[in-house]
């Protein structure tokens, strides 16, 4: 016979405001085999655990039922009460009578019969728990990390200074990410390189950290603490361990003309190249689509001057298969497409502003690489059309963000502050210059944010308009923008030597193939999904992956590194055990029963099953059935729901449980 123990919280007024907890806790003890019922203001506080502690006990309780918040919140808190008593914790159930009923009723008397109706519900489906065991799972202790911006940097810095090893994948030829194209940071103006080359340095020579640039994920498979990985290292046709990097192949090199992707298209780079000068690894790569010995089979200079002969003309793409235990995915963002083409169906372009068809309008990007010492004009500013310098400036911002016309309608978090930054930048090298900022309004959340925006303003003479530009067009050598400054009410009509726009942050524009491959969910606008916002918000649903920076979302830097140090301590403490200790809550097969249809390994999102040979003594075939493996398993039910012969239940949640649960609103 059951022994139920029912315990109501109040969680405040949480709960108690809308629900008569002392009600429900009387009527809750008249139910069949509940055998102790009480209520408590906290019962997440000691003195209320203690309470649960002591029913246990006292009253040699085999079941318990928690009528009180999310268990999101606090099922690992009772379930530690109830097996410090000696009980197992799988037979402490949780009754969600806050977010499932007060918070979303008003008349407390339909509330209060709400809650016993789920509290009564979890005493039935209590009743038939039964006591389970946690699942351990071996763990492989070395880490991937996928993407070597600064968020990828400082997570894969972390796990390897926590004495695991770290496989650092970068699909472009260096780490560093977009900081490195940065002139300076807000709100110190640091020197974007200086705070980011050291880290760039100790990355790579970590003795924990394996840095594989120019690489992509080719394959995810497998699970927590056991997946195997498939990395493409693209062919360089340089041989990196005789490449000395001095240079002299780059010098030789007759193709100049090609765009410099790390300049965003304003300075050109050759065919042969390494992308700045503090490139890290700071080995070249060939670009065999512009090379002309791909082309022609002719040229071959830089291998005629490279003294280590480190060209490999015959290279071919390499496949290096890892054993992982956790992931940390820190892919980074991409910049809103604001030419006059839209990027897909669902964002539309902003033709408006000339981006693409007048040279002197460009991006928050491309304004970074003319500040920057190392880009297009060493630091000077100037016009890409004519190389003049400009003296009036417009900077527009939330060009992309917070405009549901364009399909985009997040802030992009960063705007506000970089424009700033840009204006005084541009006062600093041009100092009778005008800087005209277009916005709509000013969002600084962060330390020191709001004063820098102010210095901005006050100290640099930077000019804000409150207001939108509804055009641009070219007049002689000049831009003409027109807009309104809704303060003052007035149209506006300026003569601009350069337009900036602060264009969105957008995700990365690959990224979807990516996280099917990771099993990851995404958001409308391809940003990658967090498991739980608040309580969970580096993690995600596919178990040992975890989030860093602004894949997830926009982000700065400091956020960006703090997330990424999070993301860090999530695999250490998975690596801080030899084997993982996961919920038993997962798919259970009768192989009595099984008839080999494999619905449900073709349904199955997580790929959790596989088939499984019978065989007799003789070492023969019998027969085939499913097999679950538990360390994939996510507990999701999708193939007991599909299974035709009824041969798959999910433990915890099984059909009689479930039926219990159903006939208790009958009772």
């Amino acid at each position: 016979m059951s022994r139920i123990g029912v315990f109501v919280c109040h969680c405040g007024e949480n709960i108690g405001r809308t629900v008569d907890c002392v009600t429900v806790a009387k009527k809750a003890a008249s139910l069949r085999d509940v055998v102790f019922s009480t209520e408590y203001k906290y019962l997440c506080s000691d003195p209320g655990q203690t309470i649960i502690k002591d029913a246990i006990k006292n009253y040699n309780l085999s079941g318990v039922v928690i009528g009180s918040c999310s268990p999101l919140m606090h099922e690992k808190t009772f379930r530690r009460a109830v097996e410090s008593a000696e009980m197992n914790p799988f037979l402490c159930e949780i009754a969600n009578i806050r977010e499932h009923c007060s918070w979303v009723h008003e008349d407390k008397e339909q509330a209060t019969e709400k809650a016993l109706d789920l509290i009564r519900i979890m005493v039935e489906k209590v009743k038939r728990n039964l006591p389970l065991a946690p699942i351990r799972i071996p763990v492989t202790k070395r880490a991937l990390v996928i993407g070597g911006g600064v968020a990828g940097i400082q997570a894969a810095l972390d796990i390897a200074d926590g004495g695991q090893e770290v496989i650092l994948v970068e699909k472009s030829p260096s780490i560093g990410g977009h900081m490195a194209q940065l002139s300076e940071t807000f709100p110190t103006l640091d020197c974007s390189q200086c705070i980011l080359t050291p880290k760039m340095v100790s990355a790579n020579t970590h003795k924990n950290i394996k840095v594989y640039a120019y690489s992509e994920v080719e394959s995810v498979s497998g699970y927590i603490g056991n997946f195997e990985v498939t990395i493409k290292r693209k062919a360089s046709y340089v041989d990196n361990s005789v490449c000395t990097g001095c240079g002299i192949c780059q010098e030789k090199c007759p193709i100049k003309k090609i765009p410099s992707e790390f300049n965003t298209g304003l300075g050109t780079r050759k065919a042969i190249y390494v992308p700045f000068p503090q490139a890290v690894p700071n080995k070249p790569v060939i670009d065999a689509e512009y090379c002309t010995h791909f082309k022609t089979g002719k040229c071959g200079l830089c291998e005629k001057m490279c003294g280590p002969k480190a060209i490999r003309w015959d290279q071919t793409d390499q496949f290096i298969k890892e054993e992982i235990g956790a992931i940390v995915v820190a892919t980074g963002y991409d910049l809103y497409k604001i030419d006059k083409k839209p990027v897909d169906s669902e964002i539309k372009g902003y033709g408006e502003y000339g981006y693409g068809k007048y040279p002197d309008v460009i991006d928050g990007l491309q304004f970074e690489r003319i500040l920057s010492a190392s880009g297009p004009t060493f630091g000077e500013v100037k016009r890409p059309s004519d190389g003049k310098v400009p003296e009036t400036v417009v900077f527009i911002q939330c060009v992309g963000s917070r405009d549901e016309a364009k399909g985009v309608s997040y802030c992009s978090k960063i705007c506000c502050m970089y424009t700033a930054k840009h204006t005084m930048l541009y006062k600093h090298k041009v100092h009778n210059g005008k800087a005209i900022v277009f916005y709509m309004d000013i969002r600084s959340g962060g330390k020191n944010y709001d004063e820098f925006v102010r210095r901005a303003i006050e100290e640099d003479g930077a000019i804000y308009l409150r207001g939108r530009v509804s055009k641009i067009s070219q007049q002689g050598d000049k831009l003409l923008v027109k807009g309104a400054d809704t303060l003052s009410g007035a149209q506006v009509e300026i003569e601009a030597d350069l337009v900036v726009l602060a264009t969105a942050v957008a995700a990365q524009p690959d990224i979807v193939p990516l996280a099917q491959k990771l099993g990851v969910g995404y958001d409308k606008y391809k940003f990658l999904s967090e498991a739980h916002p608040k309580l969970r918000p580096v993690e995600t649903n596919s178990a040992g992956i975890y989030l860093a920076g602004a894949c997830q979302a926009p982000k700065d830097i400091p956020e960006a590194v703090a997330q990424a140090s999070a993301a860090a301590s999530k695999v250490l403490g998975l690596f801080s055990s030899f084997d993982l200790e996961r919920e038993p809550y997962v798919a259970r097969v009768n192989e009595s029963t099984c008839v080999d249809c494999e619905f449900c390994i073709t349904a199955c999102p997580y790929a959790a099953i596989a088939r499984k040979e019978i065989k007799n003594r003789a070492g023969q075939v019998i027969r085939i059935v499913a097999n679950v493996n538990e360390g994939k398993c996510q507990g999701c039910g999708t193939c007991v729901s599909i299974c035709r012969s009824k041969s798959l239940d999910l433990a915890g949640f099984t059909d009689q449980q479930v039926y219990a649960e159903i006939n208790a609103l009958f009772i």
